[in-house]
């Protein structure tokens, strides 16, 4: 678990970011008492936002694939808030991430829809249409080839079964051509660890659309967190 304060001016950390190791097992209890050490360390007494991987809608949590299942059902808002002292606002991890792309990074200004994907443990998703977010769309969870196909075709996966760069970036391209067929993107932006590295595999694909290469790097989930964070009662120029 990791945050920092951000500059809302163009996405940039305002300061270094600090982390902790996730608690295991990362119960709402445990986590919210990181999240209160993290916010205390920065300082910060105003509007804090935090991303998760999972389906969030209004603040609660739906679903557990990728963080403890004593999470599901769970007011995120409200366990945080409590915890921080401060409102919060929670949300999909990849949706955070393509927020921040959209807004200062690879999808700055496109029109039709974009589609944001985060290649790490998992597959993460964020789906735009004329820039407006639509959450939650989970395409990792995608059934291609038997189900969840992140759990084929994530960084992780590369990492796990031993695959080489080239291969693995043809498992991509497959997943790729099959989100390109569902929602016909007009641009396609990679992110995630494997983006530092683009030189390896992005030659391998040939999804039919434009693609490119997430600008934000690891800042992008903090920074679009801090974007959505909660409305301050008095403007402020960062939030965390």
């Amino acid at each position: 678990m990791k945050a920092a304060p951000v500059d809302l001016s163009d996405g940039s950390l305002a300061a270094d970011r600090y982390r902790i190791d996730t608690p295991q097992p990362a119960t709402p209890k445990a986590m919210a008492k990181v999240a209160r050490k993290l916010v205390a360390h920065h300082g910060w007494d105003g509007p804090v936002g935090v991303c998760m991987p999972s389906v969030v809608t209004h603040g609660v949590v739906r679903s557990a694939a990728n963080i403890d299942p004593s999470w599901l059902g769970v007011d995120a808002d409200a366990v945080f808030t409590e915890a921080v002292g401060q409102p919060v606002s929670v949300l999909n991890d990849a949706d955070a991430a393509g927020v921040a792309e959209m807004t200062w990074g690879s999808g700055r200004g496109r029109p039709g829809v974009v589609i944001c994907l985060t290649f790490g443990t998992g597959i993460g998703s964020g789906l735009f249409v004329d820039g407006v977010l639509v959450p939650n769309t989970e395409l990792g969870h995608l059934e291609l080839d038997g189900p969840d196909v992140e759990k084929r075709a994530a960084a992780s996966a590369r990492d796990r079964e031993r695959l080489s760069w080239e291969e693995w970036g043809d498992r991509v391209d497959h997943y790729l051509k099959h989100v390109v067929m569902l929602f016909s993107p007009e641009l396609v932006i990679l992110g995630g660890g494997a983006s530092k590295k683009p030189d390896r595999w992005v030659h391998r694909l040939d999804p039919g659309c434009a693609i490119a290469i997430a600008e934000m790097a690891n800042n992008a989930g903090i920074a679009g967190a801090a974007l959505l964070a909660p409305e301050p009662g008095a403007s402020r120029s960062t939030r965390e």
